[in-house]
């Protein structure tokens, strides 16, 4: 078990972590393979929305609108066919829409009593400032894609989070969802990290690639990080 005393900021993933992307990316995808005759399963298309995503933020650095409408781009040359600007522009924004997990707002407010909350993001600024709405917390700092220039697992983007929490290492605690995204180079630079398994009942990696990485404490949600958080001694 962690021992929560050693640490007084929190840092967390925001999406698959505390807002529900896989639903959300669902939800946007839907009608557009509707429109163009095509049938895939929920997990078929996280999958390779996964593959088609990461593999774009690999390259230079792109707003993640762009991220997004080229991932539909991918998606539509795969499975062909091509969708339409409108299509492309909706995806791209469709953040907007994606909802917080159930548990989110709340766990956060509880953590929040005790931490420190800042939020690290493969996300745009004017993006993320619609999931903030739905998880109801003032955050201490908010560390974008956009500001980063890059994107997780960048090593850079945890690097600018260590210099603007002005923690050393030991003090910082890194909340997760991906272990590709977060949890694997977090640990490479030293980093304490919780795994939030929100995946815990289903098979595979859904819309993060593959990786390996071993987390310093794992929970099926937000709920039962706040539960061990706030009850330690």
């Amino acid at each position: 078990m962690l021992n929560f005393n050693q640490f007084d900021t929190l840092s967390f993933d925001c999406y698959g972590t505390l807002i529900d992307w896989e639903a959300g990316i669902i939800a946007a995808l839907r009608p557009v393979l509707a429109r163009h005759g095509v049938t895939r399963s929920d997990e078929e298309m996280l999958n390779l929305f996964g593959e088609i995503e990461s593999t774009i933020q690999r390259g230079p650095y792109r707003p993640y609108r762009e991220v997004l409408a080229a991932t539909i781009d991918g998606i539509g040359e795969r499975l062909g066919f091509k969708p339409s600007d409108d299509e492309r522009t909706a995806f791209g924004g469709s953040v907007e829409h994606w909802p917080a997990f159930p548990d989110s707002a709340e766990g956060l407010q509880a953590l929040g009593r005790r931490f420190k909350l800042v939020i690290l993001s493969n996300i745009d600024d004017d993006l993320f400032a619609y999931s903030a709405k739905r998880l109801g917390v003032e955050f201490a700092d908010v560390i974008t894609a956009q500001q980063a220039g890059s994107y997780k697992p960048n090593r850079h983007n945890f690097e600018l989070l260590l210099e603007r929490t002005g923690n050393q290492p030991e003090r910082l605690l890194h909340v997760a969802q991906s272990l590709f995204h977060d949890i694997a180079p977090a640990k490479a630079l030293g980093l304490t990290t919780v795994w939030v398994n929100r995946r815990h009942d289903h098979p595979g990696f859904g819309a993060t690639p593959p990786a390996e990485a071993t987390p310093d404490l794992e929970v099926p949600d937000l709920r039962t990080l706040a539960d061990l958080a706030t009850n330690s001694n």
